[in-house]
């Protein structure tokens, strides 16, 4: 029969910490419902834990090995992993509420939290988060938006103020969970029978019940309403860019807190302007009369200013030409971004004569 030592992997003089680490590993290493998990090495490993994790029993244990009573590991005659021996003995106790559990109900909640459980109760149930879309020209953005907008969600009950019950209501004991705000339910598990503690569905852990439930929100504390949304978006946003307002979200229950309201900004498409990030790009059609005589070119800009400009002398017409200062504000900051400006030239549909000449004329000048 192998040795609960051996088992465990530790020394015969390993101190309780020691053997009770090496446990917690062992068993999330050897979990039945992990992947490569091993059920038979998982019972093992706990039937020697509840000897070698109790000091009367490892006492007896290290006097007389696996003769004292009801000592016997998985599989051996007479064990039994949900109810000990028969004939008496220690007792394998995997109720929560059982004097036996000790340290097993830190390694049973591990487990459930690493398989998504989640052993914390919660009393309210808090007001979900909402997300809106908000769509904004590119004037828009370029200028800044301060405006607020009615949204329909669940609202702090006006009748009874967010408390459930009327006013001048008495509170009565819970008869479901006699006051004490926890429910126990019987389990059976892998791991036998135990008692899970869960919040009391009808007082919701206060213990407590009111004679008269607020008849507006069923005591729940919250009603379907309009909550008045402000709204401040700044200067120079960019497209997908996300505004979270606190607590404008859903109500919670019973005054639990609401939820945060998150606004996505979608910035639209321009007819004229490019974005990319603070900067802008723009095409101006030109003629060749406009470049060689280095004629101003007037457009306005994103804020409706009056950009006056000229292409400077031996420019390629293929390269953007800059203008510093004259795109998006920078978001958060100060400045804006610069303004970049292609060419599409024009050619003229016929030249007279006298045209040509000219431009014969220039072209020894070139």
């Amino acid at each position: 029969m192998k040795d609960f030592y051996e088992i465990l992997g530790v020394p015969r003089e390993a101190s309780e910490e020691e053997i009770k680490k090496a446990y917690r590993k062992l068993a999330h290493q050897h979990h039945p419902d992990k992947q490569g998990g091993n059920e038979a090495k998982f019972k093992e490993i706990n039937a020697a834990y509840q000897v070698l994790g109790n000091k009367e029993k490892r006492v007896q244990y290290d006097r007389f090995g696996h003769t004292f009573e009801g000592a016997g590991p998985a599989g051996a005659q007479g064990w039994n992993p949900f109810g000990g021996q028969a004939g008496g003995g220690f007792e394998w106790n995997v109720n929560m509420g059982g004097a036996d559990m000790g340290d097993f109900s830190d390694v049973f909640e591990s487990i459930f939290e690493q398989f998504g459980g989640r052993p914390r109760r919660q009393t309210y149930t808090g007001g979900n988060d909402i997300e809106v879309t908000k769509e904004l020209s590119l004037e828009e953005a370029f200028r800044g938006v301060r405006e607020s907008f009615d949204l329909k969600t669940y609202v702090e009950c006006k009748t009874c103020g967010g408390v459930g019950h009327e006013k001048n209501s008495a509170m009565k004991t819970c008869s479901k969970c006699q006051g004490r705000g926890e429910i126990k339910e019987q389990k059976r598990t892998f791991f036998g029978n135990f008692a899970q503690v869960r919040t009391c569905p009808d007082c919701r852990g206060r213990g407590q019940i009111p004679e008269k439930v607020c008849k507006e929100c069923k005591g729940s504390g919250r009603s379907m309403g309009v909550r008045h949304i402000p709204l401040d978006i700044a200067a120079g946003i960019e497209d997908g860019q996300i505004i979270k307002i606190k607590g404008m979200g859903e109500a919670g229950e019973h005054g639990s807190g609401a939820g945060d309201l998150y606004a996505v900004v979608r910035v639209r498409p321009h007819a004229v302007f490019e974005r990319k990030r603070t900067d802008l790009y723009v095409t101006k059609d030109l003629t060749m009369i406009e470049v060689m005589l280095e004629r101003k070119i007037k457009m306005k800009g994103i804020g409706g200013e009056e950009i006056i400009f000229a292409v400077p002398p031996g420019f390629p017409l293929r390269d953007k030409l800059k203008i510093a200062g004259h795109g998006m504000p920078r978001f958060g900051g100060s400045g804006r971004g610069d303004l970049f400006v292609s060419f599409h030239i024009k050619s003229p549909r016929s030249l007279s004569q006298k045209a040509k000449k000219s431009l014969e004329e220039l072209e020894k000048e070139a």
